[in-house]
């Protein structure tokens, strides 16, 4: 286990991320105070511009005493979840938005349910739809994540600006982790225990499980698309099926992914499912002598042609094709490449990202 260190430390290019919630959550959805409803005393900033959206408004869901997911339908590109836990005296928060409007309604939903101003943010992941809204929380609130997220974020800048320039992000000023770990590392939120784990590199290089044990809930962040395709293009294929292996032995009853609906520890047999295909579709197609984008277009999804973004196929096989190839896991691959890929998997057009 690694005790807390203040870095301040300076590579991948760039990024993006993604049955029924268990009975004992409880979804509080937004009602009459909206998106347009004033700003908590005390945030100087005032009220997020109003804004017409293709997708419904993020939302509440209770998961234990102290402890809320927010859930952003449709868990598409960068409408990522985020959550908090409180006791009433600290708040801290597990990832913010993609956009500065939706990181204030995040602060907002905190607010209105009674919970002080937040403390601590953790970064489950460098990538922009979970960090680019940091700076609403700080400098009030310290930023916690792996010692990599840091080092990602700082290196890829303003990311999703690179990705999707048409999209109103607000006022982005890139806040990075000011407090690092590299292994393991506990908080405390009053006598709630939250325990930060690195799976070691899955979906980035700078992954953090947030388990709570006493509540059995975990943030398993982009480890988990519920409803989405898996994404390892920034990360490794082995990892992840590593980091599944961790994230079973936590035992986890409530699993908030961090990409749709929460869910139980069954959403992670279809993961892996997901996983070892595009492994076998990799090892198939590259002894064929087919380019990642070949074997893509020619691959029958099968039961996963339910996922969205089924375009990330093309990315996940860059990736396993160099982990074929020897690279070692998490190495910057081509952002030109995999993203035009996906492009071309997606109609020949951009995906979507309606944060």
């Amino acid at each position: 286990m690694d005790d807390a260190t203040a870095r301040h430390t300076a590579a991948q290019n760039p990024a993006a991320q993604h049955p029924a919630a268990p009975p004992a959550a409880a979804a509080t959805r937004p009602g009459a105070a909206g998106p347009d409803a004033p700003e908590p005393p005390g945030d100087p900033a005032g009220p997020p511009p109003a804004t017409d959206s293709p997708v419904p408004e993020p939302y509440l869901t209770e998961l234990a005493a102290g402890v809320h997911a927010f859930i952003q339908p449709d868990g598409g590109w960068c409408l990522n979840n985020a959550g908090f836990v409180t006791d009433g005296d600290a708040t801290l928060v597990v990832d913010t938005a993609a956009t500065e409007r939706r990181a204030r309604l995040l602060r907002r939903r905190i607010a209105e349910t009674g919970a002080p101003a937040p403390r601590t943010v953790v970064n489950t992941h460098h990538h922009g739809d979970h960090t680019y809204g940091n700076g609403v929380f700080a400098p009030e609130a310290t930023i916690v994540g792996h010692a990599s997220c840091r080092r990602e974020l700082l290196a890829a800048g303003h990311q999703l600006h690179a990705v999707w320039p048409e999209v109103a992000y607000g006022d982005i000023r890139l806040t990075p982790p000011e407090v690092t770990y590299t292994d393991e590392l506990t908080l405390h939120v009053g006598d709630t225990e939250v325990r930060l784990i690195h799976p070691g590199v899955s979906h980035t290089t700078g992954d953090t499980i947030v388990w709570l044990p006493r509540e059995r809930i975990v943030f398993a962040g982009d480890l988990v698309f519920h409803g989405g395709t898996p994404f390892v293009f920034m990360g490794s294929l082995t990892g992840s099926l590593r980091a599944l292996r961790t994230l079973r032995a936590l035992d986890a009853v409530t699993v908030v992914p961090g990409h749709g609906p929460v869910t139980g520890p069954e959403v992670y047999d279809g993961i892996e499912r997901y996983l070892r295909f595009v492994g076998r579709l990799a090892e198939e197609g590259r002894a064929a002598g087919r380019t990642p984008l070949e074997t893509a277009q020619e691959a029958d999804l099968g039961p996963f042609a339910e996922l969205a973004e089924s375009e990330r196929l093309v990315a996940n096989l860059h990736r396993a094709y160099a982990e074929l190839g020897g690279a070692a896991p998490g190495v910057p691959l081509d952002p030109m490449a995999g993203f035009g890929d996906m492009a071309t998997m997606n109609g020949g057009v951009p995906m979507a990202c309606h944060a």
